[in-house]
């Protein structure tokens, strides 16, 4: 008699090709995998790639700690040509032929490096007034966009050549890289879209350690998808551990708190092995279990 496989609760490092959607993916490794909850952290434009990180069972849970976490983009800005959605996709909408150069680019970099105020593009997910934005735009609306808190931390020339220029961004999560070259673009005079994007990393999560979406496929016909399969502790991996010995791991997994002299912020409870339990919320002096696994 065959011994059925444990329940799915893990993560996958996908580096997403250009063309699909972030949904596309999720529902492509949900009928591949068999695995009905599957969620990513972290959506990519159709237009992008890079790292995807997909959630599997119970670490649809844990979705929001990668998504939290700081993105490192390695960017493509198309000079002298502006778009409807800002990226490559889009109508054209301005065209300006004068010269670029590369000292007129790195001079306006550093007036878009720490902590900004941003304007998200029409074509966003973003809601307003109950719509999103990207439905009002196709309705062929514009509408004023509050800018939003983001911090480039990091915002580098890696190669010019005109009218392109190659960027390293390392940002904030929810900041809008199209937005950054539409405004990098006003910024040198010409206008400016953004002509192609890679996620390189996603907190911990890097390209290089991703699998690629060819591999994927063919390890998900042939049943050995599972070898992708990463830990849901690399989710919560930026945070402190607690060790739990197993009297008090059952113990949190039924809601009990766990003393401790010092308890602040979030901390990641793991079993002897590593393993996650549960994520721990400081209250003073115990550890509240804030969300607890039972796989």
């Amino acid at each position: 008699m065959s011994v059925p496989e444990p329940p799915v609760f893990g993560l996958l490092n996908v580096n997403k090709p250009s063309g699909p959607t972030s949904h596309d993916i999720v529902a492509r490794v949900r009928r591949g995998t068999r695995v009905k909850k599957v969620g990513h952290a972290g959506t990519l434009d159709p237009l992008a790639t890079g790292v995807l990180v997909l959630c599997l069972g119970s670490a649809t849970r844990l979705a929001e700690y990668v998504m939290g976490s700081t993105k490192t983009y390695h960017a493509r800005v198309h000079f002298g040509v502006e778009t409807t959605t800002y990226d490559a996709e889009g109508e054209i909408t301005a065209r300006d032929d004068a010269l670029v150069t590369r000292e007129a680019v790195e001079a306006a970099l550093p007036a878009f490096r720490g902590d900004l105020a941003q304007v998200p593009p029409m074509y966003s997910a973003i809601q307003q007034d109950g719509r999103r934005l990207y439905d009002l735009a196709r309705a062929g609306q514009e509408v004023e966009r509050p800018p939003r808190p983001v911090t480039i931390e990091r915002l580098e020339l890696l190669a010019w050549e005109p009218p392109c220029a190659e960027l390293e961004v390392v940002c904030s999560p929810g900041t809008y890289i199209r937005s950054l070259a539409y405004d990098l673009g006003r910024a040198v005079g010409v206008g400016a879209h953004l002509a192609a994007l890679e996620r390189a990393a996603s907190g911990s999560f890097t390209v290089a350690d991703a699998v690629s979406w060819p591999d994927l496929e063919a390890a998900m016909a042939a049943g050995t998808w599972r070898e992708w399969l990463l830990p849901p502790e690399r989710a919560v991996a930026h945070l402190p551990a607690v060790e739990l010995d197993d009297e008090t791991a059952a113990r949190v997994r039924n809601g009990v708190r766990v003393e401790a002299a010092d308890a602040r912020g979030l901390a990641r409870g793991v079993d002897a092995d590593g393993r996650l339990v549960a994520v721990l919320e400081g209250k003073g002096r115990a550890w509240k279990p804030h969300k607890v696994f039972s796989v």
